[in-house]
């Protein structure tokens, strides 16, 4: 079993004006049936609002403190701005208490971690994490524990930036992105040690198809330990999956998409 040590944490409390309950649905719709299997339980937690827009322009924001998110696997900052306005933001590797950051349109605004700026501003080859993908909707991709994007070059109106999937995506200049890589970069060798320890996320113990009856699903029947069966894999509701494609190119435009992820 492997945990995190918190030695980047600062303070052990979250701040009250930017919290929200979090209701819990145990995977279940509003006639109350399971619709997403495998969810339930898990330790009761309170939301942080954070700032993914990034909108108070050119006003700079000093770092209070780095605070643990339990709905996130990155850490999260809390900035105070000059009208003593809080706000949390993903906090980026080497981003440290009493450092300052900016949100900023302006072409003469530093290249520093942490600081919020258009892609049109942005040198190629630096490393971004969350990315807008529409104009003033707020960072929507690159946002989890150690991620990064990097702009491979700039085009016309668009931006090439390489996703960590290793996707060559086009994304307008006019988008905002942070710089620098999320912090928390240890969260890949984060290893939990035991199913218990799943529980406390909220998540319950998977049932192989292999091992159910066949009213139950596809894979399940037989004598003895027996294979699927089938030529391929399927969900309980006979749909194909590990591997099955399920992009919609309608909803994910493959105009924006350069090069595809490996």
């Amino acid at each position: 079993m492997t945990g995190p040590d918190f030695k980047e944490i600062t303070k052990r409390s979250p701040e009250k004006s930017l919290l929200l309950p979090l209701k819990k649905s145990g995977g279940r719709n509003a006639y109350g049936r399971v619709t997403s299997r495998h969810r339930g339980g898990g330790h009761k937690r309170m939301l942080r609002i954070i700032d993914f827009k990034r909108d108070l322009f050119e006003s700079p924001a000093k770092v209070v403190a780095i605070e643990y998110d339990p709905n996130r696997s990155s850490r999260i900052a809390l900035v105070e701005y000059p009208d003593k306005e809080r706000r949390y933001i993903l906090a980026p590797v080497g981003l440290s208490v009493g450092q300052s950051v900016i949100s900023s349109n302006q072409k003469e605004a530093e290249i520093v971690t942490g600081n919020c700026l258009l892609l049109r501003n942005i040198p190629s080859g630096t490393m971004i994490h969350n990315i807008e993908l529409k104009k003033g909707i707020g960072g929507q991709i690159v946002r989890s524990a150690g991620s990064s994007a990097q702009i491979m070059a700039k085009e016309g109106d668009f931006a090439h930036i390489k996703l960590p999937s290793g996707e060559v995506r086009l994304v307008s200049l006019d988008c905002h992105a942070t710089i620098g890589q999320v912090g928390n970069v240890e969260h890949e060798a984060l290893y939990l040690g035991k199913a218990g320890r799943n529980r406390w996320l909220g998540v319950k113990p998977q049932s192989r198809g292999l091992a159910m009856n066949p009213i139950d699903h596809p894979h399940g029947g037989g004598e003895g330990k027996s294979g699927q069966g089938n030529p391929h894999p399927v969900t309980p509701w006979g749909k194909p999956t590990k591997g099955y494609r399920t992009r919609n190119p309608k909803r994910y435009s493959n105009k924006f998409i350069v090069k595809r992820r490996k």
